[in-house]
């Protein structure tokens, strides 16, 4: 095991402000908007509300992504079941956002990956009709990512040796993007950060504030010492995904529900042999699961029910598991699929408009809507298109009556990068290179900081050449190194042994937060100070 390094020199610089500092803040002032849920929705609002200038805070519960945002099937897509449904505006609109995120926002954390759709006999589609619909699909992302096309089995099963090959007659092969979402999320909260917003995770609302009967701002408590404080605002924005009617009662008791839950779970396995490809496995007519290469793993899912419980307490449970690697099991050997293989299991809400029929016909959209009190509620989307969800909500902030925020608000630029952006393999290339004299960095380590970080592994390995303990794994059996549980604690926000090792690092999905390394990282931040 990792030997537990001592503190010693090595703090990053330009670390964010402790919590008491950014209380004091958040409560000295009024802002033009106070967003309340730190996820998907929120972060790109208030990442782009602060672009355009408007003075932005934004709070939530748990941690940044800590929910659903961070439960998603990793994809940066145009979604190719959509043509099936005629959907082709659609499909054209999200591979634009995908292209943009791959080429200019996030070159450094949105990487392309070919999907191979195994065509078996007696399968729910043939070659013909999978053969022409990813044809469509790479011209409607004006084949950037190639040609789709039909190929043979004997291609699919030497890139994919874990594929069943019995009744395999070809695949139809098209390309699309994956990610970290936890680390996309986080790298947003650092760009909304930049940009002049003022942030705080681990805070909770415990009611809202009126001047009259419109809604101007909200009470918090910090769950993290307890304290209470207050923040003012011209507007709220509930953004809180699967908890966004909980709020809207605290604004009108009297407010019908606005919206329902589709639970989608998923299963991360250790990979007997190399992935080149990932599989989108045609389940029937209309539904279809993914095996991913992902994080050195491969993750199988999803699943897509309703769920009317507790969103603090959805959880893969062993139905859902029982589920993911029965389904991953038409197109995937068992020996890949053993349940010891397994070291992650997770599950996410998917925000839905309200309504009858089954979830997963329900439409993938945003809805935002204003309330008695005059918070707007926005709720649902996905991340390929995060930014321009962004984009939208700030257009209805603008019109909003009795605000006056679009005489405060400018133009903001088509494309901002996030932080860090730069091309992986060159800033792994210069982590090799630029080294003390005596001292190196483990290739894989390298190649790991380039693709979570970007250009800010440089401030990591710089944490490394003051200590060179931080350049210690946490555990051996992983890529992720003691620095970046430092430079987690002093530029991200993260204050809990989930926040590290869940969400800014890969130590969870990989199955390697033991009790012991969890204690350890505790220790870790209690020493640093966390804030």
């Amino acid at each position: 095991m990792a030997t537990f390094p001592t503190l010693g020199a090595g703090r990053s610089t330009g670390h964010t402000a402790s919590r008491a500092e950014t209380r004091e803040q958040l409560g000295k002032a009024t802002y033009d908007l106070l967003v309340i849920g730190g996820g998907i929705l929120g972060t790109a609002t208030a990442w782009t509300a602060a672009q355009s200038g408007l003075k932005v805070a934004m709070v939530d519960a748990g941690d940044f992504a800590g929910a659903t945002s961070s439960a998603s099937s990793k994809l940066v897509h145009g979604g190719l079941r959509y043509l099936q449904t005629g959907a082709v505006k659609l499909v054209a609109e999200n591979h634009k956002e995908r292209r943009v995120l791959s080429s200019d926002v996030a070159p450094h954390l949105v990487n392309p990956l070919t999907f191979f759709v195994p065509v078996y006999k007696g399968g729910p589609h043939g070659a013909t009709k999978l053969g022409a619909g990813v044809f469509l699909y790479s011209a409607l992302s004006a084949f950037r990512d190639g040609m789709g096309r039909v190929s043979t089995a004997a291609h699919a099963a030497q890139q994919v040796p874990a594929l069943r090959t019995e009744g395999l007659r070809s695949v139809a092969v098209y390309g699309d993007h994956q990610m970290n979402d936890s680390r996309v999320a986080v790298m947003t909260v650092r760009a909304a950060v930049e940009a002049g917003a003022v942030v705080l995770n681990h805070a909770e609302v415990t009611g809202l504030r009126f001047t009259g009967t419109r809604v101007t701002g909200a009470e918090l408590k910090d769950r993290l010492d307890g304290t209470e404080f207050g923040v003012n605002a011209r507007l709220v924005l509930n953004a809180t995904g699967p908890w966004v009617d909980h709020l809207r009662k605290m604004e009108d008791a009297g407010s019908a529900p606005s919206i329902r839950l589709s639970k989608g779970a998923h299963v991360v396995v250790k990979r007997r042999t190399p992935w080149r490809a990932a599989l989108t496995i045609p389940i029937d007519k209309y539904r279809v699961s993914f095996a991913i290469p992902w994080e050195d793993h491969v993750l199988l899912g999803t699943t897509d029910e309703e769920y009317t419980g507790d969103p603090q307490d959805v959880r893969a449970t062993e139905a859902d598991i029982d589920q993911i690697l029965g389904e991953a099991g038409h197109a995937i050997k068992d020996e890949h699929l053993d349940r010891d293989l397994i070291t992650y299991s997770f599950a996410g809400l998917r925000v839905l408009p309200g309504g009858p029929g089954d979830t997963s016909a329900a439409k993938r959209e945003t809805v935002v809507t204003e309330g008695r009190g005059g918070m707007l509620s926005v709720a649902g989307g996905k991340w390929t298109t995060y930014r321009h969800i962004g984009r939208t909500v700030l257009e209805k902030l603008a019109h909003v009556s009795g605000t006056g925020l679009a005489e405060d608000m400018s133009a903001i630029p088509n494309t901002v990068p996030l932080p860090g952006v730069g091309a992986p393999n060159a800033v792994a290339h210069r982590l090799l290179i630029d080294r003390e004299p005596g001292s190196r960095m483990e290739p894989l380590v390298a190649k790991h900081l380039a693709s979570h970080y970007g250009t800010l592994s440089f401030e990591i390995a710089r944490l490394i050449a003051d200590n060179p303990e931080l350049g210690e794994p946490i555990h051996p059996d992983g890529p992720d190194v003691w620095a970046q549980v430092a430079f987690a604690a002093d530029n991200e926000w993260a204050y809990t042994t989930d926040d590290v090792l869940r969400r800014r690092t890969t130590m969870t999905v990989r199955g390697l937060d033991t009790p012991e390394i969890q204690a350890q990282v505790a220790a870790f931040l209690a020493k640093r100070g966390a804030k």
